[in-house]
């Protein structure tokens, strides 16, 4: 078996030593602007530094670097069209091992697939979305689609209107390095579809000179599946809320606060009770220390309470359930963003009331540049709660 695992290991750096080392595309914002990934990552994609941070937040447009040459001159100035429509692309492809509860080599390429696209339609409206044309074997469809409005009246907030993940004003899950999620973000216990993964809403948010960051979100409450017979996208009358608070302290610590409260109706998959409305409550802390982008640890941890669930034995509701956990990231790169190695921990945790959203794990990842936009990687994860196992992935990160 440890001869299986080095094989993989061997096989998926072979792959990406193979690729063709120049490269002449790289992502489209990198395109666009002509300048390095590592303006805005850092020491690799897709996780953002403080200058991508605020490249996104100006609604992916350098003020320094605007000109009409990004857009056609057409002679009419109420008309915006990209001289190049931005895309870029991003394909993950894996090999991988599974101890115990699989035991079993595997072959996942591609992993993901997807294409992207975003920046400014003019001096105040952006776009950004991604579309997965492969997502573990299947076409998952939009993720990320939004319209923002940039500095919304003069007021220095920033609206956003679509499809976002609820949980990005604390740590964004698609700019993590592991394979391994963040879990504590996707639980929603017996037959609640209220998460902080995916939702349908508003964002909005504004920074002040004093360090302080505040972001409220409005949001369906029920992810982003597809709508019903009535063109609606919601299942009920209930609209969801979510508000944070962020404190930047000194130039190496961040500390926040966010709270979530909402409504929804359930019904009882054995059509025997009648539907309960379920009060869902969360609240929890968040830490981020950053030391000159070398040293980097984030924490996380919630609270969650649900007023009324339905399990899938057909028994009565479940009430007053107790959900809590979190997470904890450390992410090293011994030069900065000009290291080309970098390495990841991530410890997760999940305990409830409701025993099948147990989940704790630990993950290791390893990283190597082999450009700016390609890397190949490592990762080892430890499942403790429930059926233990483990498993090893390796294999190749690239956008272009």
């Amino acid at each position: 078996m440890k001869k299986t695992v080095i094989n993989i290991v061997l096989l998926a750096l072979l792959l990406a030593l193979v690729i063709p080392e120049k490269i002449t595309a790289i992502p489209a914002f990198a395109r666009k602007y002509q300048i390095s990934c590592q303006v805005c990552h850092s020491p690799a994609m897709p996780r953002l530094k403080g200058f991508g941070e605020e490249f996104a937040g100006n609604g992916f447009r350098m003020t320094d670097y605007e000109s009409p040459r990004h857009f056609i001159e057409t002679g009419d100035d109420k008309l915006s069209l990209f001289r190049e429509l931005p895309l870029a692309l991003r394909l993950d492809a894996f090999a991988s091992y599974n101890f115990g509860n699989k035991g079993a080599t595997d072959f996942s390429s591609p992993f993901i697939l997807k294409i992207l696209s975003g920046g400014e339609i003019s001096d105040k409206f952006s776009y950004y979305f991604y579309f997965f044309f492969n997502e573990r074997g299947t076409i998952a469809g939009i993720e990320d689609a939004f319209l923002m409005y940039h500095d919304f009246l003069g007021s220095g907030v920033n609206l956003y209107l679509g499809q976002f993940a609820v949980s990005d004003p604390l740590f964004k899950g698609e700019l993590r390095y592991t394979l391994e999620p963040y879990k504590i973000y996707s639980v929603s216990p017996g037959n609640s579809t209220a998460d902080l993964k995916y939702d349908r809403g508003i964002i909005f948010e504004k920074d002040f000179r004093t360090g302080t960051a505040l972001t409220g979100e409005i949001v369906n409450g029920n992810g982003i599946g597809e709508a019903d017979d009535y063109y609606l996208f919601d299942k009920d009358k209930y609209k969801n809320f979510m508000l944070k608070v962020t404190q930047s302290i000194g130039e190496n610590v961040s500390a926040g606060f966010f709270a979530y409260t909402g409504k929804e109706v359930l019904s009882d998959p054995g059509l025997i009770y009648q539907d309960v409305t379920n009060n869902i409550k969360m609240y929890g802390p968040d830490l981020i220390l950053n030391f000159d982008e070398k040293l980097i640890i984030g924490l996380q941890y919630l609270w969650r309470s649900d007023s009324h669930i339905f399990d899938y034995t057909g028994e009565a509701p479940l009430r007053d359930i107790k959900t809590h956990g979190g997470f904890a990231e450390i992410i090293y790169a011994p030069r900065g963003d000009m290291s080309k190695w970098y390495f990841t921990g991530l410890l997760n945790l999940v305990e409830s009331d409701y025993n099948e959203a147990d989940y704790s794990s630990g993950t290791l990842h390893v990283g190597y540049l082999l450009r700016r936009n390609m890397r190949v990687v490592a990762e080892f994860t430890r499942r403790f709660s429930g059926i233990s196992y483990s498993k090893i992935n390796a294999g190749i990160i690239t956008a272009f």
